[in-house]
């Protein structure tokens, strides 16, 4: 087996001989890109995927994490400022479970866990407060798990229930977030932060929880209702009216006058006050019986004299509203007096309706246009436009106006070249980039060629067969007869016979040529029997 390695590796040196230099130095390239080849697709095949083995961890947990992961030997990468782990795949589950067994992290703690802790002298107080500190960590723990906060902390001020309370304060809340990579909470996630807090408490209203970020910035204040916002909250939502009305509007004058023909900017006053409005209507139905009726009729007649004077003679109404009869023609005097009393049937409607803040009170929208573009079309065509696209309501007080000027097209059109150049010159360079891995792959390629027909060229060589020729001719031609010579007899040349060492000589040298390998093999066996 080693003579055997050993004659390939002579041959290969004598192939290697036989190149000339430019052919070795393309080889030794072309030897030296398939190795780099080879380890950088054993690198990237043997690279581990990695997973997040925890989230959002405090940075002693972290420290600790990693400290227990270098001491198991197992690789890791730290993401979001160190707070985030992340280990290969196949070790995450198994990761965990060592960690869990560690106590890490540290922050199992908080939450419920806290109720594990507690021993039978606690007192009531102990407990309460001690649950209060656990339902503030698992809302804690939950709000962190909304994308984009980092970390949250959690306050709850539940007021204790007293026997001598008619009706007993609310509890409250007030969450402190802070978001990665420095990121806004939008509207909804900052009102599923508030109804989650105040859906976890007993007896907690939405109006009661205030929300706060990190630079101090009021999210949602206490006192708002469910529907309301905070200050900073409210100009977001005020922008976002602003910019989706604005993009209606330019998007349609664009489609009539083209891009960069116009440009709109809207104004809103968007109104947060809530109205709440209650309204009773009684109302009776024609042809229906009354439930209850009831008539009453009194009547009087007298003898004695009328009173004297206006009162007398016209007659007066009494306490009760009921007129005096006037003077009968023989002096006497009299009253009659009737009442009557029904109870209806009517119907009764309640209804109670809640103006929900975030309606629009007023809008302002101002409208430029290009006068060149704006020669086909009419100011009065492009404002009803406008208005139809903006949803103007003139009862509401809103203000459009449409002006035409001409536009100064010069940073537009220097854009348009840096947009053109640097187009042009992502195009250079993507060419230029494919010229140079088409010139790589190519020059590969030939290497490739040039190795494979140099080995097949030493293939052939080492592969020549012995061809038996047979015996050769003389070199000289036979002798005449002697009876075919005229004139006198000269002396006879015989050729030299041929000289048996000198063929075989000639003979081995040929077969060393041909069969190198074999031979060096034969005279290694005959060295080895000598020995």
């Amino acid at each position: 087996m080693q003579r055997a390695i050993r004659g390939r590796l002579q041959e290969a040196g004598r192939g290697l001989s036989a190149f000339t230099p430019a052919q070795r130095v393309i080889a030794v390239l072309g030897v030296a890109l398939l190795v780099l080849g080879g380890v950088a697709f054993t690198r990237w095949a043997t690279a581990p995927t990695y997973a997040p083995l925890f989230h959002n961890l405090a940075g002693e947990d972290a420290a600790a994490i990693t400290e227990q992961l270098d001491a198991e030997g197992v690789l890791y990468e730290l993401e979001d400022g160190g707070s985030t782990i992340l280990v290969p795949r196949e070790e995450v589950n198994d990761q965990r479970l060592k960690a869990s067994a560690a106590g890490l992290p540290a922050a199992s703690d908080t939450g419920y866990a806290l109720l594990d802790e507690q021993g039978v002298t606690a007192s009531q107080f102990q407990q309460q407060v001690t649950y209060q500190r656990a339902l503030e960590g698992e809302l804690a723990t939950t709000v962190q798990s909304i994308d984009g906060v980092r970390t949250a902390v959690v306050h709850l001020a539940i007021p204790e229930e007293s026997v001598f309370l008619d009706e007993a304060a609310a509890p409250t809340a007030s969450v402190l977030v802070d978001t990665a990579g420095g990121r806004d909470l939008s509207v909804d996630q900052v009102q599923s932060i508030v109804h989650l807090v105040a859906s976890s408490v007993d007896g907690m209203e939405p109006d009661g929880v205030t929300v706060v970020g990190a630079d101090g910035a009021l999210l949602s204040a206490a006192g708002e209702s469910a529907a309301g916002v905070g200050g900073g909250v409210r100009d977001q939502q005020t922008t976002e009216y602003e910019k989706r009305t604005e993009a209606a509007v330019q998007a349609m004058l664009e489609k009539v006058l083209g891009p960069g023909k116009a440009v709109a900017t809207v104004t809103a006053d968007l109104d947060y006050d809530q109205t709440q409005r209650t309204t009773e209507t009684f109302t009776s139905e024609d042809g229906v019986p009354p439930l209850s009726e009831s008539s009453t009729t009194e009547s009087y007649v007298g003898d004695g004299a009328g009173v004297g004077g206006a009162l007398g003679d016209n007659g007066v109404l009494g306490m009760d509203a009921t007129e005096l009869a006037e003077v009968d023609a023989e002096g006497g005097s009299g009253y009659t007096k009737e009442s009557v009393t029904r109870n209806n049937a009517v119907n009764k409607v309640t209804e109670q309706t809640t103006a929900a803040p975030g309606s629009v009170r007023r809008q302002s929208v101002a409208v430029v246009v290009d006068a060149q573009a704006a020669a086909g079309t009419g100011i009065a065509q492009l404002t009803d436009m406008v208005n139809a696209a903006a949803g103007v309501d003139a009862a509401r007080g809103d203000v459009v106006s449409v002006t035409q000027a001409p536009f100064d097209t010069t940073a537009a059109d220097q854009a348009a070249a840096d947009l053109a150049a640097a187009a042009a010159a992502e195009a250079a360079e993507r060419t230029q980039r494919l010229i140079a891995y088409g010139a790589g792959g190519l020059l590969l390629l030939i290497v490739l060629a040039v190795v494979l027909l140099l080995a097949r060229r030493a293939a052939k060589k080492r592969k020549r067969e012995v061809i038996d020729l047979g015996e050769l001719d003389v070199l000289y031609d036979p002798a005449p007869a002697p009876e075919a010579i005229e004139g006198p007899r000269a002396p006879m040349l015989t050729p030299a016979g041929p000289d048996d060492i000198a063929l075989r000589r000639e003979e081995f040298a040929e077969l060393v040529d041909q069969q190198p390998a074999e031979v060096a093999d034969l005279l290694r066996g005959w060295l080895a029997e000598k020995k």
